[in-house]
């Protein structure tokens, strides 16, 4: 799947079976469903899930815990990205 597929499906009413749980978590955070994005990558030990937790906490502008899930992804905190552009790369990343 391309991003710009990915971005179509952001017009469904339930996420693609297909999704990797990432995906899906970040499907539901664009369609602005917080919560089940949360729940999803919270079940998840992984880098990736740690990453996107990060980012939830940072749109949810908890910046205490999204660095600590920055660490715990083993990157650096960029807190000057723009949240859309973190969602951006972070489904690029997915893909």
């Amino acid at each position: 799947m391309t991003f710009e597929e990915f971005i179509n499906t952001l017009t469904d009413d339930q996420p693609r079976s297909s999704l990797s749980p990432y995906l899906t978590a970040l499907w539901h955070e664009k369609r602005g469903d917080w919560k089940t994005a949360h729940e999803i990558v919270r079940e998840i030990e992984s880098s990736e899930a740690a990453a996107i937790h990060a980012y939830l906490h940072r749109q949810e502008g908890d910046t205490g815990n999204a660095q600590y899930w920055d660490r715990r992804a083993g990157k650096p905190p960029d807190l000057n990205l723009a949240l859309n552009v973190e969602w951006e790369n972070l489904v690029r990343e997915m893909l």
